[in-house]
């Protein structure tokens, strides 16, 4: 019985559906082989009747070249569904060798065809596979060869457990993994089976330890494409663009990230700002810069997007910046959250509503503490220096964190306008501290030229409980001479569901959803950060993300995740990067949170 995707070749499907097609078909037929090489019942079976007839499956190699093939097919079926170029090429390559594998060997004419229609469909459709590479780096390879050699040590245990009749002895299952590694590197190991079985094994083993060797090899030695990074240029172009325009969007001094790469409108009036995180082409925010010149931003960013066959996303957008990208791509979006902004002027410790933040505030200025509030650049080399290196020592993870919220530095020349507020003690011992007498940080950005946003929050942990909060009524007294007269604090996710939830006569529905919220907060902190931002009696402007699709939005979650810091895929460095003092560089955490130690607060 011919499978459905074989008719679908044969008929020819519609264009824009040819790399989904071919790259299902590589993913089936790359399975199919590898289960034909791996068990022996599977050779003797009705599946395998179709399994002969696919590329991978000939001469007196069959089990061999069968992982082989398979193991190839099933890398390339990615990136033919993400219509990669250099995917393209190999299975360009890899189906006329398995054609002409076919004709010599077992002069199976179905086999030929099936490798030269597909090959066909690839040459007739080349211009849905033209995406550019994505950024990558040689710790590739390195990644290639534990995740290849952690997948060969597993399929090669099954491949010499797989002849249990044709085994002589019991060996352990020690000796099955020595002679899995002996057989990876191509030498006879302690297992002994009767007849040609041991032929068998020792062809599909050495095939899987070639297989590992010659990725890594390529992945090592070919041209890198490293991730986009700000250029001094385009930082000093989007200063330029944020002098103008910086007051409209509280999220726009983090566009100066300097891991994120930039395009610009072809007016250079706009700007978008991104990283690509497992293939997802993550922007945060509005674009930067004038509002008519949006479009041409987004619609060179959809064009990167589209080169490189990225998945398009926008995280906190706001409701204009949402609406002008919907309009503009015709993609979706869905509200995530909401941001919480202070007017300075309406803001007051007085009141019933303030009772707690004043009451805590008061215990904590009887214990000894005072506050600082003023401008990076009027901080002294020594004061800057103990700040950067209590925040990288304060955080409280090993993983750095931030993305949309995080602008992963402080006291940089550049950003003279950020404001820092410190709480000070004075204790035995602060002489020999590196940190002085600082007890909590909190660093705000510039948010055009009357506003501020919070980026990152910081305590030592042997300080008072309530340091955050604090600081924070610190810098909103301190915003007048300052000449501030609004504050962005914290960006609380599913807020409106937390609020509604919570309420009398909440349905059914709303209050499982808010449960899962509430539940999801035990490491997220969803639900803390929501009510510290309340204590401060904000307005809340919603934020949104942006979307292809919905069946994309998983994948961009974990993206976002990625991006964020909470998840992490990069491999550790055997040899940390440090700053100048020989100290980890001072990075920012995820959207400015206030850390576990707010539970405490």
């Amino acid at each position: 019985m011919v499978p459905d995707w074989v008719r679908r070749v044969l008929r020819g499907p519609r264009s824009e559906s040819v790399p989904a097609l071919v790259g299902t078909a590589a993913a089936v037929i790359g399975l199919i082989d590898i289960a034909a090489g791996v068990f022996p019942r599977f050779r003797h079976s009705r599946m395998h009747s179709l399994a002969e007839v696919l590329p991978g499956a000939t001469g007196p190699f069959a089990a061999a070249l069968s992982l082989s093939a398979g193991v190839l097919l099933l890398l390339l079926a990615h990136g033919l569904k993400r219509h990669k170029r250099r995917a393209w090429r190999a299975a360009v390559i890899l189906l006329p060798v398995g054609a002409v594998s076919q004709f010599v060997y077992r002069h199976s004419y179905i086999g030929v065809l099936l490798s030269l229609a597909l090959l066909a469909l690839l040459l007739r459709h080349r211009g849905q596979f033209a995406a550019l590479p994505d950024p990558r780096s040689r710790w590739k390879a390195l990644a290639n060869f534990v995740v290849m050699g952690a997948g060969s040590i597993g399929l090669g245990l099954v491949i010499v457990s797989a002849h249990p009749k044709r085994v002589i002895g019991s060996p352990s299952l020690t000796d099955r993994l020595e002679h899995v590694l002996f057989g990876l590197f191509g030498f006879e190991g302690p297992v002994d089976y009767a007849g040609r079985v041991s032929w068998t094994v020792g062809y599909s083993l050495g095939a899987l330890g070639l297989l590992t060797a010659v990725t890594t090899i390529y992945l090592a030695f070919r041209p890198e494409h490293p991730a986009a990074q700000l250029t001094e240029d385009d930082e000093a172009r989007l200063r330029e663009l944020l002098a103008k325009h910086g007051g409209r969007d509280s999220l726009g001094h983090f566009a100066l990230r300097r891991d994120k790469g930039v395009v610009f409108s072809p007016s250079g009036k706009a700007a978008v700002c991104y990283r690509v995180v497992s293939g997802v082409m993550l922007a945060s925010g509005d674009p930067i810069g004038d509002v008519e010149a949006w479009p041409g931003a987004i619609e060179r960013f959809m064009d990167e997007a589209k080169a490189h066959s990225w998945t398009p996303a926008v995280m906190g957008c706001s409701e204009t910046g949402g609406e002008v990208w919907t309009r503009e791509t015709g993609l979706d979006a869905l509200e995530l959250g909401d941001e919480a902004v202070v007017d300075v002027a309406d803001f007051s410790l007085t009141g019933r509503a303030m009772r707690n933040v004043r009451q805590m505030v008061k215990r904590i200025e009887r214990n000894g503490y005072e506050t600082r509030v003023r401008r990076a650049r009027d901080l002294s080399d020594v004061e800057l220096e103990q700040i950067r290196r209590a925040a990288a020592d304060w955080r409280g993870t090993d993983t750095e964190r931030g993305f949309s919220m995080a602008l992963g530095r402080i006291g940089d020349a550049a950003d003279g306008d950020a404001v820092i507020a410190t709480a000070h003690k004075k204790d035995e011992g602060d002489e020999d501290s590196p940190y002085g007498d600082v007890k909590a940080i909190i660093h705000f950005v510039p948010w055009g030229t009357d506003g501020m946003s919070l980026e990152l929050m910081r305590r030592d942990r042997s300080a008072d409980p309530g340091m955050n909060e604090l600081l924070i009524v610190a810098a909103l007294q301190a915003s007048p001479a300052l000449k501030i007269e609004r504050v962005s604090l914290n960006f609380a996710m599913f807020r409106s569901a937390l609020a509604r939830g919570e309420k009398i006569g909440a349905g059914p529905v709303l209050r499982v959803w808010r449960g899962l919220l509430v539940f999801l907060s035990r490491w997220f902190q969803i639900e803390s950060l929501y009510k510290f931002n309340a204590k401060f009696r904000p307005r809340w402007e919603p934020r949104f993300v942006v979307f292809r699709n919905t069946r994309d939005l998983p994948r961009i979650g974990f993206a976002a995740m990625q991006a964020e810091g909470f998840v992490n895929l990069a491999l550790p460095r055997p040899f940390p990067r440090r700053g100048k003092a020989g100290r980890p560089r001072p990075c920012a955490h995820i959207v400015a949170t206030p850390e576990r130690e707010v539970r405490a607060a």
